[in-house]
């Protein structure tokens, strides 16, 4: 009948096994640290892209740095995108985007250096929104008061025209009251 199998194949088919999970879960490992090396290289390059003020150059790589990264993103490159889109050189800045990049640093990464940046720029950012719409008040208000100014303007000039014609009559009739009384 059947042979019993010795245990040299028992412990040679464990020791197939044991290597073939240690290759998948190796190959995973690898993989991860591979993709953390692209994804810090994609932060450099944003860094450095910015400082060309190619501003949709690392605005891509800032975001190519944070779909690398996986489930865990760094704050910086978090941080450099909400730069990218509050940056002065920026055409296509975006105030709200910004801040709520800059919010997301801060819940998420409450003990990083960038969270007090993050906060900072929150802060200023509201306040220039703050006073951006005081000034849009402003502007409306000065718009307003020219319109009424040239209203005004237009009624002193046709009140100024009634006050001739009346001094034109008046005139006329003290000339017919004189040719009367000869």
């Amino acid at each position: 009948m059947g042979r019993k199998r010795n245990r040299a194949w028992k412990y040679l088919f464990l020791f197939i096994a044991g290597v073939i999970l240690i290759g998948f879960t190796g190959c995973a490992a690898l993989r991860e640290i591979e993709n953390e090396r692209r994804a810090r290289e994609s932060l450099l390059s944003a860094k450095e892209l910015l400082g060309q003020r190619d501003y949709s150059g690392a605005l891509k790589e800032s975001q190519k740095s944070l779909s690398l990264s996986g489930h865990q993103p760094p704050a910086e490159a978090l941080f450099n995108i909400g730069v990218v889109h509050v940056h002065f050189g920026h055409v296509k800045r975006d105030y709200k985007k910004s801040i709520d990049v800059f919010r997301r640093v801060l819940n998420e990464f409450p003990e990083s250096h960038y969270a007090g940046q993050a906060a900072i720029w929150i802060e200023v950012l509201q306040a220039n929104e703050k006073s951006r719409g005081e000034v849009e008040e402003l502007n409306k208000a000065v718009k307003e008061s020219r319109q009424e100014n040239q209203r005004l303007n237009k009624e002193i000039g046709e009140l100024i025209k009634t006050i001739n014609t009346s001094n034109q009559i008046d005139m006329e009739i003290d000339a017919k009251k004189k040719e009367l009384s000869k």
